[in-house]
Parts: C-alpha cells; structure tokens; sequence
C-alpha cells in the first residue's frame, strides 16, 4: 500500500466501518452520512471500481460493501476519499457475519461480482454461493429486491445456478441467452474483470426475491 492509502486505512476505515454490535444495523439507513432511501449489498468488492461506481451515479442508495483484503478496501477507500462520496459504508469481516446481523427485509438490491470460485475441488464448499447462505439471503432481502451474480469461471457459473434454482424464494429473470451473456446496462467492469482470467466470458444472472 501507499502512504496515502495507509493512511486512509488508519484514518478513514474506522469512521466508515459498519458496527459489528448485535442490534445497531437496526436502522441502517441512518449509518450513512448522506441521506438515501434504498439499501444496497455488494459482497467481495475486490478493488472498489464497481462499489464507488455505483455510489456514484445512485446518491439515493446506501451501500454496504464488503471485503476481507486490506489492499482491496485500500483501493476502495481512495475512491471514496477522491470522490467524496457520502453513502459508502464497508465491512472487512466474512459478508456472512454482515448479513447474520441485517434485519428481515431491508435489502433493496445484492451484488455478488466474481467471487473467488476456489477451483480445486476440494476447496468449492468454501464457495460463497451455498444454500444455507442464500436462504439466509432472501430473509434480509425486499420482496422484489434483485440480486445480481456474476462469475467468469464455468463450474461455478453451472453451480451457482443449480443452487438458486432450487431455492424457492428467488425467481431466475433470464428469458434469452442474451439477458446473462450480456453485461447489464448499469454494470461497471471491475479490474478484475478486465484480466480474463476466468474459463469463459463473463455471465451475468439477474435474480428477484419473490413475495412470500
């Protein structure tokens, strides 16, 4: 890291960092300094570009952004810094214990983007995308909230989407092939993104968590 973004870690983290107390993400709304009216997840941020994106062109969104790699929330705080942006909160911790702490119903939308596919077999059920994690999921999520997934890698592009089929409270949105092969219309390509590092192009599935 840069002196710069040490810094930022030192200085800017604790005052951005989501409280990990039982019971204060009771008004999440109210965490953000900027007032916003509809909350956002994104899980595994990696470099920041698609949460400070985001934040960007959607002021009235509040998002909570998680990641565990120090150098990641180091890039991430430096567009938050530069940008000045009011309606970032992050989370440095496993996404799960964030989403253990969130209240029934409060997601507006989830962004899972390219999370690490542990590709050796003996590794896939440190797999975010598991369907304990999802029902715990669609509890904290609107009805109607949308969630996005996005991988670049084919076991688990195949994998995840046998999992959310089977989870009854999400409705898979896709009526073409078109509609996952094709970025969306508001996704921002992340850094990793552009490397290519993955098996396939990049797929891309649109999720809605049904009324119960």
């Amino acid at each position: 890291m840069s002196g710069r973004q040490q810094s930022l870690v030192d200085n800017l983290l604790p005052r951005l960092r989501l409280p990990d107390e039982a019971g204060a993400l009771k008004g999440p709304l109210d965490l953000f300094d900027a007032k916003v009216s509809q909350l956002w997840l994104e899980i595994g941020f990696g470099g920041g570009e698609h949460v400070s994106a985001q934040a960007k062109a959607n002021p009235d969104a509040g998002i909570m952004a998680s990641e565990v790699f120090i150098e990641g929330i180091a890039k991430c705080l430096s567009d938050i810094d530069d940008m000045g942006l009011q309606n970032v909160r992050l989370w440095d911790e496993d996404a799960r214990e964030l989403v253990n702490l969130l209240l029934d119903t409060c997601l507006d939308r989830v962004f899972i983007l390219f999370p690490d596919p542990w590709p050796k077999k003996r590794h896939q059920k440190r797999r975010i995308i598991q369907p304990d994690f999802l029902i715990e999921l669609s509890r904290v999520m609107k009805p109607g909230a949308r969630l996005r997934f996005a991988t670049d890698v084919r076991s688990y592009a195949d994998e995840a989407l046998t999992i959310f089929l089977a989870e009854p409270s999400f409705e898979w949105l896709a009526k073409t092939a078109d509609d996952w092969r094709t970025p969306p219309p508001d996704h921002f390509r992340t850094r990793y993104e552009t490397k290519n590092l993955g098996d396939i192009a990049p797929v891309f599935y649109e999720f809605e968590r049904k009324n119960s």
